[in-house]
């Protein structure tokens, strides 16, 4: 159960981080990005801020269900991004009624009062307009991210991160994607926060969590994917003592490239300068050993915390296996329905194993180096050193 100062929180805004934010928009020297980031910043980020900080202050009056809403035993999936954190939460997921999750629209919508009003548009569209509403959003969706998915599955109806929720918050790592400055911003070290901050920071994403539960019902477990999560594991361990974990894993020399490959793709689309790239790729390159390696060592000194550590390689040839060992380490209970549903998903779990092998060498990085600082999880797990 969520461990919690109290129920009556406000919405969290990261003023400190948030100014931060524009004084490297206001130097940022090309003219395009710099006006699109002080707009948002100085127009829409307040005015949207202001306008969930009003809808969460309502929810607990319009709706007396969410006091009772408690968070029990939350499933957190964590770990180094592209390790498969995106197929075992939506292989999870598929287990009927047992899980909530953010869905991607419902990130920008904190509020169980938003989040409630949008389902009853949709409703009133279904009934009224014959679903010709979605049927526009639907096509938007997929001008917008069918492009990408075969990089990155996303859609606005599909399971997504839980850090998204904290956008407008400026407490989300994906403002990194808008402002590639990585040795300034930090949204990933929460462990090593200041402990008011941190603080302050987890029990609203709490809070947040615990208005999805009341809105898909409180019966249900929260199921979260967040490879950004793995740098505040001790900290998700002390907001929700009864969480359990799960780490995917997968060869560095595969995760690290591969996510280096992504990031510069994403800064690359926006026009960011080649020096700001290297810099925060450099950055990120070097936060990739300690996202192997912190979840592990905060688990190790959390015996008693449900976990499980699995192997990418048998999640996408065994899921049916692997899933059914993780819900055995975890205390979860599986059933024939679900087993029936993982049998027929194998195939498309397969689908996710590729024979592309990333360049190192194109990032600056050596096989030598991520093989000297992670040797024990080199001999752990069995991965080659294929050089």
């Amino acid at each position: 159960m969520a461990r919690l100062d109290g129920r009556s929180f406000s919405f969290y805004f990261d003023f400190a981080t948030w100014r931060r934010m524009l004084r490297l928009a206001w130097s940022e020297r090309n003219p395009r990005n710099r006006r699109k980031l002080l707009f948002s910043l100085l127009l829409v980020v307040p005015g949207v801020a202001s306008f969930h900080a009003v809808c969460f202050a309502l929810d607990p009056v319009l709706f007396p269900s969410l006091r009772r809403t408690e968070i029990i035993a939350p499933v957190f999936i964590l770990g180094h991004a592209r390790s498969g954190t995106t197929l075992l939460h939506r292989l999870m997921n598929q287990d009927a009624g047992r899980f909530s999750v953010f869905r991607l629209y419902e990130l920008f919508l904190p509020s169980l009062l938003q989040k409630r009003a949008v389902r009853a548009l949709g409703r009133l569209d279904r009934r009224w307009l014959g679903g010709a509403i979605e049927r526009r959003v639907r096509a938007w969706d997929e001008r917008r991210f069918g492009k990408t998915r075969d990089i990155h599955a996303m859609s606005l109806f599909e399971p997504e991160e839980d850090d998204g929720v904290l956008t407008y918050s400026c407490a989300s790592g994906s403002w990194i994607v808008r402002l590639p400055y990585l040795h300034e911003l930090d949204f990933y070290h929460v462990d090593e926060w200041p402990e008011r901050k941190r603080r302050r920071h987890m029990g609203f994403y709490a809070e947040c969590v615990r208005r999805q539960l009341c809105l898909e019902g409180g019966h249900k477990t929260h199921l979260s994917k967040n490879p950004i999560f793995a740098g505040r594991v001790e900290s998700l361990l002390e907001t929700f003592p009864d969480a359990r974990v799960v780490v995917p894993v997968r060869h560095p020399y595969e995760t690290i490239p591969s996510l280096l490959q992504l990031m510069r793709l994403a800064w690359g689309m926006r026009k960011w300068s080649d020096a700001e790239m290297e810099r925060s790729l450099r950055v990120l390159a070097e936060q990739s050993f300690h996202t192997y390696r912190h979840p592990l060592e905060v688990l190790a000194r959390h015996p008693d915390t449900p976990q499980a550590i699995v192997d990418y390689t048998e999640l996408v040839t065994e899921p049916t296996k692997l899933v059914e060992r993780v819900y055995a380490q975890l205390g979860i209970e599986m059933t024939p329905a679900f087993e029936a549903t993982l049998a027929a998903a194998r195939p498309r779990a397969r689908s996710h194993s590729t024979s592309h092998r990333y360049s190192l060498a194109e990032f600056g990085l050596e096989a030598g180096e991520i093989h000297g600082r992670l040797a024990d999880l080199f001999e752990r797990f069995g991965w080659e050193d294929a050089r």
